[in-house]
């Protein structure tokens, strides 16, 4: 099988299918017999092959043909396609908006292998090179597989990634990657110099998420490493913000005279803005009108103890979630939050 992960932005329409991770080990793939052929190095005739599977696949999703991608799946995703089906229809509008062009056709080998490599390093270009690229892909089974990356410049510009794995001569889809290339109008770039002016005033909560953010629209994928997205990611590790909650390590809050553990704080794309999102447990989640309260009750205790994200996000998303699995979420616009 291969790896099934979501992205560690979950929250995006523009779903995340198969794989993750980065590292950088020079020579470490010759140990393992990994190689990445790409630019001159990929043969004509394979290359060729590669894009016209990766093309005809963007046709598809173009046309919602849900069915058609699943037919030229590997085994091992299609027990499961609702991801990528998800994926597809969320897409669909922003794929059929305008001309693509394949802008990364990438050869992974890793044929070589007897088992599922716990983690297969492949290394593109020359080392130290600008231009170089790094894929690093965990629990990898044997086998050849190709990344064809491919952007659609419509009036939404949008990369499709594809993971192909060569299978019979044919070359089937095995890894779907959506994403838009701007949230409101704006590219990484622009978020990553945001995320720099936060750091600066020391709001680390506004860096943090906007540097994430800024990292996200940059890589088509999230187990890709370029120099720019290393530079990127050593620099955002400063604006870390201490404490963020988790499943393992929740923040309690008080809030509508209730104590809540809050799982969650992320910054997430809604439409045209970058909006807040907390996650919290709460036993009353299937009472609706319980649950309303305590979620603008969270969101101005959240707000209060981070006040700066008042002039970062344009809302703040309350989601409820209790025991059984219900789950009830709530919108407020920073601007009404007194």
């Amino acid at each position: 099988m291969l790896p099934m992960f979501r992205t560690s932005v979950s929250y995006r329409s523009f779903l995340l299918v198969a794989f993750l991770a980065v590292a950088i080990v020079p020579g470490f793939h010759t140990l393992l017999a990994q190689t990445c052929d790409s630019g001159a190095d990929l043969n004509a005739g394979t290359k060729a092959a590669i894009d016209a599977a990766a093309k005809q696949y963007l046709d598809m999703s173009k046309n919602g043909d849900v069915a058609g991608l699943k037919a030229n799946a590997i085994p091992a995703i299609t027990g499961d396609f609702s991801a990528i089906e998800q994926a597809v229809v969320t897409n669909k509008q922003y794929l059929a908006g305008g001309n693509s062009t394949i802008t990364g056709t990438y050869l992974l080998d890793a044929s070589g292998a007897k088992a599922p490599l716990p983690r297969a390093d492949f290394y593109c270009g020359i080392y130290n090179s600008p231009d170089r690229l790094s894929f690093s892909i965990p629990n990898l089974p044997p086998g050849t597989y190709a990344v064809a990356i491919q952007k659609v410049n419509g009036k939404d510009p949008i990369t499709l990634s594809l993971i192909l794995q060569q299978v019979g001569g044919a070359w089937k889809l095995a890894g779907y990657y959506p994403r838009l290339d701007a949230i409101g109008g704006h590219d990484g770039e622009w978020y990553l110099n945001q995320a720099r002016a936060y750091k600066a005033k020391g709001q680390s909560l506004d860096a943090w998420f906007y540097y994430l953010t800024a990292w996200d629209l940059t890589a088509p994928v999230n187990f890709m490493s370029t120099p720019q997205l290393d530079k990127m990611a050593q620099e955002m590790q400063g604006s870390r913000p201490a404490n963020l909650p988790s499943q393992s390590a929740p923040m309690t809050v008080s809030a509508n005279g209730k104590s809540f553990q809050v799982t969650e704080i992320t910054a997430v794309p809604v439409d045209n803005s970058l909006d807040l999102r907390i996650r919290y447990v709460n036993p009353n989640a299937s009472d609706s009108g319980v649950a309303f309260q305590d979620n603008m009750a969270v969101i101005r205790a959240i707000v209060a103890k981070y006040p700066e994200v008042r002039g970062a996000f344009e809302s703040v998303i309350a989601r409820a979630v209790d025991s059984s699995g219900h789950e009830y979420g709530s919108l407020l616009q920073v601007k009404d939050i007194k």
